[in-house]
């Protein structure tokens, strides 16, 4: 399976192509683990995909709920949750709200790029940073136990905007 572009939240791109891609991943590993992915589940990760950018549980909620799929916040909220546990989201914990996963279906601590202009969120992979923090850690006998590591800045496309 080919994999994602990390940083194609800040790159030209077909979305449409890209969400239907990401959908396409999430079904392929659900049945691999026997995960049920419901209608709500899959319509939630499609949100996501969609959006490229981090959205609030609320948010999600009254998209969901413009659709019928219910207006109270555990229809959101257990969707969301599936899909962090699974990892085919991550919790962008910033914003308090939830992106779609760029690499599903792999073992990775990812770092988020946040733009503050447009909100994109890009993911990419963290293994040096999180070296790096070990390092420093076990320089003074700290055990790490979970790491959350997001930057916001400016995307490409909000720098090249002129003022």
């Amino acid at each position: 399976m080919p994999q994602p572009n990390e940083a194609l939240a800040f790159a030209d791109h077909d979305h449409r192509r890209c969400a239907d891609s990401g959908l396409a991943r999430a079904d392929a590993i659900a049945a691999d683990r026997g995960l049920r992915l419901t209608p709500v589940r899959r319509r939630v990760l499609q949100l996501l995909l969609e959006a490229h950018r981090a959205m609030g549980a609320y948010e999600v909620l009254e998209r969901l709920g413009d659709e019928g799929f219910g207006k109270q916040p555990p229809v959101a909220y257990r969707a969301l949750d599936f899909l962090v546990e699974h990892g085919l989201a991550h919790r962008v914990r910033r914003l308090n709200a939830f992106a779609a996963c760029t690499q599903p279906g792999t073992a990775h601590e990812p770092v988020f790029f946040i733009c503050a202009a447009c909100g994109a969120v890009a993911e990419a992979p963290a293994g040096r940073v999180r070296r790096a923090l070990q390092s420093l850690a076990d320089e003074i006998g700290f055990q790490i136990g979970r790491v959350n590591i997001e930057a916001q800045g400016s995307c490409p496309s909000c720098r090249e905007r002129p003022a």
